[in-house]
């Protein structure tokens, strides 16, 4: 049986399970729809998880998708985390603000997080997804035994071989375009920066795994051109940015349907990974100066500091406004409205297809 038999999906689209903008209110809507709704848990603990699945599965019977982060352990480095503080001051003091004296682990990965797990295990969600790395193999088959559909991102075939011999079940082939950040195993390693096209292809052909195509989707024509590439399904996440059930804030979402939406850049700034982001104050800081960044997610700590005392001088250009480059292609309609655009659009392109 296929991964789309198994999870029952009407339609082929997955909404991408954005941190802190993904919700049980949007997922639920595009499960009922006959997608797969995706619930971001990387920035939260086990009680958040425990009570956002919760709240999902009281607004829907169909299935749905959790995301955690998988990251490797930050390495901590007094020097250079007090240097980025210290670069970041002015900043801070523009705002009539102090920097943190210190930065702190903010997000546990799940391989450190037994909690975390325990509430997987527990509450079995139908999908559980895996970004920035993959879980232990003890993991792995736990998940697998609960009944779980295991997902992973993949940047490059390498990555997608390394999920198939974990026993992944699919791999979301994320393009260079994508919102968000890079889910790349090794933030160090080269990254060939691979665009959807491509990437989908070589994991259609090569990875021996069923692929959902990520990166720049934002209607009909362009899941279709998804499915065109061989992938089972393609994954969308800045079209749903601008949903109402979205946790994006209001400056998220004017900068979204502005014209800065057509101006996305890939920064490590904000958190200390790569990540797609509308271009602001702090990605054109980001690029000037010569610092590296604290790992990953030690940075974010100051980010959202900053981020925080921009937002209480009055000043949104600071923020963590994720975006992948087709941002100035989103909709601001309720989540089952796009859906059902959506799939209009997916049958007229089949239609205009057909007839060629």
């Amino acid at each position: 049986m296929s991964v789309l038999d198994r999870l029952a999906l009407r339609l082929p689209i997955v909404q991408a399970p954005m941190a802190g903008v993904s919700t049980p209110a949007l997922a639920a809507a595009v499960s009922n729809a006959g997608g797969l709704g995706s619930l971001g848990l990387g920035a939260t603990d086990a009680a958040g998880a425990r009570a956002m699945i919760g709240a999902l599965r009281a607004l829907t019977g169909r299935a749905f998708n959790v995301n955690l982060f998988v990251h490797a352990n930050a390495q901590s480095d007094q020097a250079r985390e007090a240097a980025w503080l210290q670069a970041l001051a002015p900043l801070f003091r523009s705002f009539g603000a102090e920097p943190p004296s210190t930065l702190r682990i903010i997000y546990k990965s799940l391989i450190d997080d037994d909690e975390m797990f325990a509430a997987l295990l527990d509450l079995a969600p139908p999908v559980v997804s895996f970004h920035f790395g993959l879980p232990r193999a003890d993991q792995v088959a736990a998940l697998k035994d609960a009944g779980c559909v295991l997902l992973s991102s993949a940047t490059s075939l390498g990555e997608a071989a390394l999920a198939k011999k974990a026993g992944i079940d699919a791999v979301v082939a994320q393009g260079y375009e994508a919102g968000g950040h890079r889910g790349n195993f090794d933030p160090e390693a080269t990254d060939d920066c691979l665009g959807m096209t491509a990437l989908t292809r070589l994991l259609v052909a090569g990875s021996g795994l069923p692929v959902i195509a990520a990166g720049g989707i934002m209607n009909g024509r362009d899941i279709q051109a998804a499915l065109d590439l061989g992938a089972i399904a393609a994954q969308l996440g800045t079209a749903f940015v601008a949903c109402p059930e979205s946790g994006a804030d209001q400056s998220y979402r004017e900068a979204l349907a502005g014209p800065g939406a057509a101006h996305t850049v890939m920064t490590r700034s904000i958190s200390g990974r790569a990540a797609r982001c509308i271009r602001n104050r702090f990605t054109d800081w980001g690029t000037k100066t010569s610092l590296a960044s604290p790992d990953y997610p030690i940075a974010y700590d100051a980010g959202k500091a900053l981020n925080a005392a921009a937002k209480a001088a009055g000043e949104n250009g600071y923020g963590a406004q994720w975006a992948g480059q087709g941002a100035p292609l989103a909709r601001a309609m309720p989540a089952a409205a796009l859906m059902a655009t959506l799939a209009a659009e997916l049958r007229e392109a089949i239609v205009s297809f057909s007839e060629v």
